[in-house]
Parts: C-alpha cells; sequence; structure tokens
C-alpha cells in the first residue's frame, strides 16, 4: 500500500506529548533557546532530575569501552530485590546523556565540555571523536536493557525515560539521530528524543525546535537552564528523507560522510528512465533531515568547504565563516557570468530533468524547472540557510490555487523552490522576496545529463560534493520518506 502523508492538523500518536514547533522571531529563539529566562535552576536539584546512578553510568561506560553490551561486571549489577526496592529513590525523573563535538564552536568545545561534566557526570558527556553516536546506542543503551532484563526497575525507567542533548551543528545533530535511526529499523521502543546546544554555523535544525540559533554569549549560566529545559520540553516529530545517487559504473566521486555505497540499486522501478541506463550502475545511499539542493549554491559550498580544509585558521567560528561563504559566493560567477552562446552553462533545465509524486498519488509526474534558475533546493524544515525562510509564510489563496498545503517538517512532504542569479538568491536570503515556488511532493526524482557541463555540485545538509556527469548516461538522484519520524525535543 501506498505510504502517505498525514494531512495538516492531523494528531499524532506517541509515547511523549507532542507538539509542533511554534514560529518565533529569530531574536525570540535564539534568546529563549539558548538558555536565557527569567528563573534560576537549582544545581542540586538538576542533578537529582538527570543524572543516572553511579552503578549503571559505570556499566555503560564498561560496555561502550568494551563494545560489548552484555559486559557489565556483576558487583555493578544490583540484585533484583534490592534493584526493585531502590528504584523509587534511584531512577531520575528524566536521565540525560550529551554528545559534544569539540570541532563545533570554534573555541567553545572543550570548555563546554568541562562545563557540562560539572553540571551532570562525566559519565553522561560523551565527546565525540572519542564515542560515536553508534556505539552509545549498540552498547550504552544495550547495557541499560541487558541491567533491566535481570530484575532491575531502575534500569528500565531509565532507559525509558532517557533523553539526548547534541552539543553541535546540524550535521552533528543529523548524525546522531541517524544512529538512532537504527532502533526503529529493530523495532525497538522508547526511542529517546534529541535536543541541541547550537554550535553550528547555521544551526536551522535547532532554530527550527526553538534551542536557538547561536551559542550563548553567557553560556555558564545558561547550560543550567538549557538542560533543565531539556527535561521538560514536549517531543515533536521530524521527517527524514532518504536519498539514493545511481551513476554509471567507473565514476569517480568522492562523496560526503553522510552516502554510504550502495550494492543494490535502489530506484522506483514504476518510473521508466528517459535517458540511457548504464549497463553497470553504483550506487551511493544517505539520510538528509534539512534540505538537499543542486546548482550554485552547492558549488560555492563545495568551494568553501575545500577552502576551510585547506586553511582551517581561516574558519574560527560562525561569524568568520559567515564572512568568507559571502565572499567566496561572489567569486564563483553566480553574481556575474559573462554572456555565453550555450544557456545551458547558466541555467539548469537543460541538464536535468525533475519527476515527483505528489501526496496521496502513485504516480510520477514530470514538472517543467523555469529556464532562469541556477539552484534548485529540497527543503524539508521552515529554517534554511541561518535562519531564513526562502518557501515564505504563503497565503491560504495561493496555496489553494498553486495545490500546496501549508509546510510543516512533519506532514510527509517536502517543498522544492529555485533560486535564480546571485541577487535573487540574496534578497531570498535577506526575505524580501520569497524563493521561486516549483513544488510540493512526497517522492522526488532528479535525473541529470551531462553536456557542457563535466560536473555537477550537490549537497545535503551543509555536506557538498562534486557529481561526474556523462553524456551517454544518465545519473539519478531519488529521494522518499523515511518511513519512521525522528523525535525531537522541542525547546519552547
Amino acid at each position: 500500500m501506498e505510504e502517505t502523508p498525514r494531512s495538516v492538523g492531523e494528531a499524532s500518536t506517541t509515547n511523549f506529548v507532542v507538539a509542533r514547533p511554534s514560529a518565533k522571531t529569530d531574536d525570540a529563539v535564539t534568546m529563549r533557546g539558548c538558555g536565557f529566562g527569567n528563573f534560576g535552576v537549582d544545581r542540586e536539584e538538576l542533578r537529582r532530575r538527570i543524572v543516572m546512578p553511579e552503578y549503571l553510568r559505570l556499566a555503560m561506560r564498561d560496555c561502550i569501552k568494551r563494545k560489548d553490551s552484555t559486559a557489565v561486571p556483576d558487583h555493578l549489577v544490583l540484585p533484583g530485590a534490592a534493584a526493585a526496592a531502590a528504584t523509587e529513590e534511584l531512577a531520575p525523573h528524566t536521565p540525560m546523556v550529551v554528545f559534544i563535538n569539540p570541532k563545533s564552536g570554534g573555541r567553545h568545545g572543550p570548555v563546554l565540555k568541562e562545563r557540562l561534566q560539572q553540571l551532570m557526570s562525566e559519565e553522561q558527556v560523551f565527546d565525540l571523536t572519542e564515542v560515536k553516536p553508534h556505539e552509545f546506542v549498540r552498547y550504552g543503551l544495550a547495557c541499560l536493557e541487558t541491567v533491566a532484563a535481570k530484575g532491575d526497575e531502575c534500569a528500565r525507567e531509565c532507559r525509558e525515560r532517557i533523553r539526548i542533548m547534541v552539543a553541535g551543528g546540524d550535521g552533528t545533530v543529523g548524525w546522531v539521530l541517524g544512529c538512532l535511526g537504527e532502533l526503529h529499523k529493530e523495532g525497538k521502543s522508547h526511542i529517546p528524543p534529541v535536543g541541541v546546544i547550537p554550535l553550528g554555523t547555521g544551526n536551522d535544525l535547532s532554530r527550527s525546535f526553538n534551542w536557538g540559533g547561536a551559542f550563548p554569549f553567557a553560556w555558564r549560566s545558561a547550560m543550567k537552564r538549557t538542560l533543565h529545559r531539556a527535561t521538560l520540553g514536549p517531543v515533536a516529530k521530524l521527517d527524514s528523507w532518504s536519498i539514493v545517487v545511481s551513476m554509471p559504473s567507473g565514476e569517480v566521486v568522492d562523496p560526503p560522510y553522510s552516502l554510504k555505497p550502495s550494492e543494490e540499486t535502489a530506484l522506483d522501478q514504476a518510473l521508466d528512465a528517459e535517458g540511457d541506463v548504464p549497463p553497470k550502475a553504483k550506487s551511493y545511499e544517505g539520510v538528509f533531515y534539512n534540505y538537499f539542493s543542486i546548482g550554485m549554491d552547492a558549488q560555492v559550498a563545495y568551494g568553501f568547504h575545500h577552502l576551510r580544509n585547506e586553511k582551517p585558521y581561516l574558519a574560527q567560528g560562525p561569524v568568520t565563516n559567515k564572512i568568507i561563504y559571502s565572499s567566496y559566493s561572489c567569486t564563483q560567477g553566480w553574481f556575474c557570468t559573462p554572456c555565453v552562446s550555450n544557456p545551458g552553462l547558466r541555467g539548469l533545465r537543460n541538464i536535468m530533468k525533475i519527476h515527483i509524486k505528489k501526496a496521496y498519488c502513485s504516480e510520477w509526474e514530470e514538472i517543467l524547472i523555469p529556464k532562469s534558475v541556477r539552484s534548485i533546493v529540497v527543503l524539508n524544515l521552515d529554517n534554511y540557510g541561518s535562519g531564513r525562510h526562502p518557501w515564505g509564510n504563503l497565503k491560504p489563496n495561493y496555496l489553494e490555487k498553486r495545490g500546496f498545503v501549508e509546510a510543516h517538517c512533519d506532514d510527509g512532504l517536502i517543498e522544492i523552490f529555485g533560486l535564480k542569479q546571485g541577487w535573487h538568491a540574496s534578497f531570498v536570503m535577506a526575505q524580501i522576496i520569497t524563493a521561486k515556488h516549483i513544488a510540493q511532493a512526497a517522492a522526488i526524482r532528479f535525473e541529470l545529463r551531462g553536456g557542457d557541463w563535466k560536473d555537477a555540485f550537490l549537497q545535503m545538509d551543509g555536506e557538498p560534493w562534486k557529481q561526474p556527469m556523462k553524456t551517454d548516461y544518465s545519473t539519478f538522484v531519488e529521494i522518499k520518506k523515511v518511513p519512521f519520524q525522528s523525535l525531537m525535543i522541542n525547546g519552547e
């Protein structure tokens, strides 16, 4: 049966209180999301709410270190009767762990890690350079399940109540969400919801769920309030989207970390390729949560990404990154393009076709690409490019005329829009005008064919790459909704 998106406003069912992120001004989100408020948080009370008993913390630490969820030392496991008697005293209201990316946030990573360890416990703060999210899922959470299976009610309640905070950028948050997705595939219940401490450049996931758009200036005091609100925040749902890139075999590509090689080409066979399909193809698969794009914006991101890797001393924080990024975009021909005879060098429509499936529809249909569009963005969140809203807040009459519905990050639909030359993109990002609306879709297929373009530039969730193209065979990019939704803590 064809999976269909929920209609707008339909109630969600989950073990948590579910809430959609509300629209707020950027200033309000930044102030409240980063922990500024009119109340103080008692440190000891916070610890009672979030710190797990020592024997469980040590058991998790040992299991992760040994990479064995059953390697729980006997002296760390309470006998069943003793565990049952101690549950009421030991089980915290909202046990919490924090993943921190020390490479994010300029110089703040290491000192933030130290501060979090003071507020919580050393065993509940994980440095992503030392412990990967999948290791925590496979061995840390599984350790709690192992101990709970031996009759420990405290371990069972900790496993069911646990929440996760991620201190990093959107890419780090997506990494953690992707690893938690393995629990869905295994049919596990009680998936931990995720909140954000924004340390990245754009922080659009953080903004979308009211955790703010920047690392707070008064961060030492803000951390207590942030952790406290993470124990109370309602849980919202977030769609995630799978992507398959299928290209002629033999092509050399350096994909981002989030794209993994796939043995099979999992393209939808219900749509026949109009171009020539190569006799042999190789594929990559991945998942994104915020956006995917093709064209000039990805080319600028690709150049910036390589400049930052070659000269890391230039990128010392979000503000510096934005200045360098803006300057770099001016050197890539987005604002001023030479007058050439072939319009294919300026627009996307001559090297690409788009097919989509609309809501509640199993048939593919082709949609036209406006001839002036030089970048196409597929957007899941309301926020893009450091809190901008390129899709806009569309009026009901316009929605009805175009056959659109109000956009939400949990409605099973994804928005497709275009950016023209750099001046148009600048006005869109300044929120003077909206982007060029193209479609809303439940599934998308891009077909790319080379010509005067030898390479296309693509990116997803801030990770760009150069995609080689052939003149003889097509390259396909197919996007479909992941069957399950991720859980996010709303920072309201």
